[in-house]
């Protein structure tokens, strides 16, 4: 198993930036996929971005393409967003999860473990 623990969301202003960090503890982080989600109210989770194991490879949604970038640190256990050019769009509870499976996967039912997420508020 592992343990997730999301911080770095706030309130910022429309076109500033924030960086979340989800820290990993349990079994080695290397041995998982790692993907960002988030929620607005009333709406469904979405896919932002996901990194696989040795970081190599990573894939975000359209909506954020060229202003988030994810990263991830296995030394620290840890996984990061990246988030510049904010929008008020971005405001939601994002959520970083984990997978054995390789793929960088999309659905939310693909994931295994699941942060408590941290509230992104981009204000216009």
């Amino acid at each position: 198993q592992v343990q997730l623990d999301e911080s770095g969301g706030g309130l910022v202003q429309a076109g500033g930036s924030l960086r979340l960090s989800c820290a990993a503890s349990g079994r080695p982080f290397s041995a998982y996929t790692m993907g960002w989600f988030r929620q607005a109210p009333g709406k469904e989770s979405e896919f932002v971005a996901g990194i696989s194991r040795n970081g190599s490879n990573t894939n975000a949604a359209d909506s954020v393409k060229g202003r988030f970038t994810i990263s991830r640190d296995n030394a620290k256990n840890t996984v990061y967003l990246q988030m510049d050019s904010l929008k008020p769009e971005d405001t939601a509870a994002y959520y970083c999860a984990a997978r054995t499976g390789a793929f960088i996967a999309t659905k939310t039912t693909s994931y295994d473990y699941w942060g408590q997420g941290t509230q992104v508020t981009v204000s216009s």
